[in-house]
């Protein structure tokens, strides 16, 4: 792909981190995407994210398959360790990732048509294992890459920029990730910096698999009218489920968020996200509940957003599989590689 990289002139007022970075240090180079792209508006949420979240770049391994979206990890966290992979292959890379140094933050980006069409099992997978990792799609119902055609997000009545209008159903990817057993799953508005950001930040510090599906309209291909992916389609039914923000353990919850109006969410690290409800009944911690909200406001053309499910009680990959401590990439050789000796040992168990 092509990288153009951005001039390293910092502004002397910009704020710093608890690193002592700036917020230049979490871009990366020059998007070569189309003009208003809502993929770049996810790369910005991207970058406040991290910065906020004082993590060292370096302790980032972002991910990718093919596609408009899986362009952008060149566009931020230049300083971090990256891996593009083939078409629909980044959850097995991932998975990978994570086996050898379960202390990087995995971070994987990608497109409709490369999770759930050619990489729909692959994505399944990585839900069903739990992999700790942030995994966001951004999604925008067409193929950007190859000239418009309907991926598999498009909705039934949809029309394609050429005219056609799309008959089959679609995958949620919301809605598969919560009936494979996903413990974070999330929607946002790549329109919406104010709810994106936080969903970010919680999603990479959640232990887990955390989804971030992104309503990411292509302004080439299907930000026309009768599209269900347009910036104009999407802003007028978008629906908040809840209000929230990311309070990092080392701070106060913020005094906008009156009690009774307000539910606290313990993360591992002892940092929450604080939700407000828009209706009593909605409860982020009830899946089939969660299906059902979905669903209602799905039959009212609505799209649901915020933080829409979350169990922290799950074990992740490594709890699943009780890994070492130690990343296997620190582990010395001859313990991680005892020999045929204490191979054949261990083949004894199943003769």
């Amino acid at each position: 792909m092509t990288y153009i990289a951005k001039p390293k002139i910092v502004h002397g007022g910009l704020s710093r981190n608890g690193l002592g970075l700036t917020v230049r240090d979490y871009e990366g180079g020059m998007s070569t995407l189309c003009a208003g792209c809502g993929h770049d508006s996810v790369t910005a949420a991207i970058v406040q994210a991290f910065f906020e979240l004082d993590i060292p770049p370096h302790r980032v391994a972002k991910m990718s398959g093919i596609g408009c979206s899986s362009k952008t990890p060149a566009y931020f966290l230049s300083a971090s360790h990256g891996f593009n992979s083939v078409h629909g292959r980044m959850p097995s890379v991932a998975t990978g990732a994570a086996a050898a140094n379960r202390e990087l933050y995995l971070l994987g980006v990608s497109g409709d048509g490369d999770s759930l069409s050619i990489g729909l099992g692959q994505f399944c997978h990585a839900v069903r294992r739990n992999l700790d990792m942030c995994y966001i799609i951004e999604n925008n119902g067409v193929y950007g890459l190859t000239k418009g055609q309907f991926s598999a997000s498009a909705d039934v009545g949809s029309k394609a920029k050429k005219g056609e209008i799309n008959q089959q159903p679609p995958i949620d990817a919301v809605q598969l990730a919560m009936a494979l057993g996903g413990t974070f799953v999330a929607r946002s508005f790549s329109g919406d910096k104010e709810q994106l950001v936080p969903l970010i930040k919680a999603a990479v510090k959640h232990e887990g698999f955390a989804l971030v599906d992104v309503l990411s309209p292509c302004v080439t291909f299907n930000d026309h009218e009768d599209s269900t992916k347009s910036y104009a389609y999407t802003r007028q039914f978008f629906h908040r489920a809840v209000h929230l923000d990311y309070v990092p353990p080392a701070e106060e919850i913020k005094a906008a968020y009156d009690q009774g109006e307000s539910m606290s969410i313990q993360l591992h690290d002892g940092s929450r996200i604080v939700l407000r409800k828009v209706s009593e009944d909605y409860n982020v911690q009830n899946r089939g509940a969660a299906i059902d909200y979905i669903r209602a406001h799905q039959r009212k053309g609505e799209v649901v957003t915020g933080l829409l499910y979350i169990d922290e009680g799950e074990p992740d990959m490594h709890g699943l599989n009780r890994t070492t401590a130690t990343p296997l990439s620190d582990v010395d050789y001859g313990r991680l590689c005892p020999g045929s000796a204490t191979l054949d040992k261990l083949q004894q168990r199943y003769r």
